[in-house]
């Protein structure tokens, strides 16, 4: 059987995805982007097109960056690239062929199911940091970044008492979206570590380069306190209380303990690169201590250890937007200077101010990593009986005994315990597990590997399995 083949193949229709696809479409190569979405815009600029000429007033309220980025969409739609969108990318091969069905678990004869790529470029994005505390898995308890996708795709918005827990900029940009949008916030609960800024102050001079970053932080916290929210830092435990639902909050600084009441609980700790696709492929990864995850080793191009496949935006390095747009123009100019489409010389001079511009944003973030650096009070949950896997309902407690019977490894756990063997692949507990088995073994995260990640990425039925070719 002769595969459909294009010469690149984007995996993910963010700013990174689409600048590659801008970038390889404009040298006449032939690329094909897939993405689970319905539309362009990833994750950050989610359901762009339909909320410009649809709800054009929720859209002028997402802000400057949030509604530049529609050019974006609109040259890459131009482009005349190939593009298959609500495409859930299950298994890759080691010559890149490509297995992708719909998230839906529907079968659609129009669409190859299979596909081959000469080269393979990863710009699937980030994915929030998991938060484990007790109560989490109540019904009321969710991510900031899912009530930020409600809002974008439907315009629904939370109602009753909010509560929002967390660390990070992206929480405080979440928490200004719902005031605008009229939410009625409660409290912020600010899990950060106290002695990270003081840790962050030497970095602060660097950072100053790009100072549009610190304005615009320094100008959320000022709107969410003028609004009169109740803001409280050096928060220490976060419990969700309630029966069959949300009904309370209670927290702990210091000695002093206080419990809120709540109608929801938005949760957020942070961004880590999403890894699920360069663990599959057997890519290189290496542990960043400043933000305490893993991230896949590549060169200054985005090529990974695995020929032929390279990366780009924030399944690398958590970096933004902007970074991530950059990187995906970069990492395409080495692809055609791989296809010998451009020369080395002119693959040098085309992206030499686009290394300029992505340095000038990066200046940033070693000031920001160090800023909202994870506190181990979160990474590993205080309370034995907290879940860690949702979907195998396994404990710290049970992690911590796998531990003591001499699991020193994720996979180790996994094959005592089944934690990481539920329909996620240990997509959202991974992290957590890694700094468990560290936090009682005494041993460096770094040294204690991931989950092996195996076929199928999502769960696919054996019925969708039987229409493949």
């Amino acid at each position: 059987m002769t595969l459909p083949a294009f010469d690149y193949v984007i995996l993910g229709a963010g700013p990174a995805g689409m600048a590659a696809a801008l970038t390889a479409r404009e040298h006449g190569v032939k690329v094909l982007v897939l993405d689970e979405q319905s539309q362009p815009g990833g994750q950050i600029y989610r359901n762009i097109e339909t909320l410009k000429t649809t709800r054009p007033q929720e859209f002028q309220k997402l802000g400057q960056e949030y509604q530049s980025a529609s050019q974006l969409v609109e040259n890459f739609r131009q482009c005349g690239v190939e593009h298959w969108f609500e495409r859930s990318i299950w298994q890759i091969s080691k010559d890149l062929s490509i297995y992708h069905v719909n998230p839906e678990g529907e079968h659609d004869s129009s669409v190859p199911s299979l596909v081959q790529a000469k080269h393979l470029l990863i710009a699937v994005g980030a994915m929030e940091r998991p938060m484990p505390l007790p109560g989490w898995t109540l019904p009321g308890v969710m991510a900031c970044t899912a009530a930020d996708v409600l809002y974008k795709t439907s315009g629904l918005v939370p109602e009753g008492k909010v509560v929002l827990a967390g660390s990070g900029p992206l929480m405080l940009l979440i928490a200004c979206r719902m005031l605008d949008a009229g939410v009625r916030i409660s409290a912020i609960l600010d899990t950060g570590n106290k002695t990270s800024t003081l840790e962050s102050l030497p970095l602060l001079p660097k950072a100053l380069r790009t100072p549009s970053y610190l304005f615009k932080g320094a100008s959320m916290i000022w709107k969410l306190r003028k609004a009169g929210i109740k803001m409280v830092s050096g928060v220490q435990t976060v419990e969700a209380l309630g029966t069959q639902k949300l009904e309370q909050v209670r927290f702990r600084k210091g000695s002093m303990t206080e419990t809120l009441g709540a109608d929801l609980l938005l949760l957020h700790h942070g961004v880590v690169p999403n890894v699920q696709i360069t663990r599959l492929l057997g890519c290189e990864h290496q542990w960043y201590e400043q933000q305490r995850y893993w991230e896949p080793k590549v060169d200054e191009w985005g090529n990974t250890s695995v020929k032929g496949v390279s990366i780009a935006g924030d399944c690398g390095r958590v970096a933004g937007s902007k970074v991530a747009e950059l990187s995906g123009h970069l990492a395409a100019f080495d692809m055609l200077y791989q296809m010998k489409v451009i020369t080395q010389k002119d693959r040098d001079q085309k992206s030499k101010h686009l290394f300029e511009q992505r340095n000038s944003h990066l200046a940033v973030r070693p000031f920001l990593d160090k800023l909202f650096q994870p506190s181990k009070n979160w990474l590993v949950p205080q309370d034995d009986s907290t879940l860690v896997c949702r979907c195998e309902e396994v404990t710290v407690r049970q992690i911590r005994d796998a531990v003591k019977k001499g699991a020193l490894s994720p996979d180790r756990v996994k094959s005592l315990i089944r934690c990481g063997m539920g329909p996620c692949q240990g997509r959202v507990c991974g992290l957590n597990v890694t700094e468990i088995i560290a936090d009682e073994s005494g041993l460096p995260p770094e040294t204690l590997g991931y989950f092996k990640i195996r076929p199928p990425l999502r769960p696919i039925t054996l019925g969708l399995l039987a229409q493949l070719h």
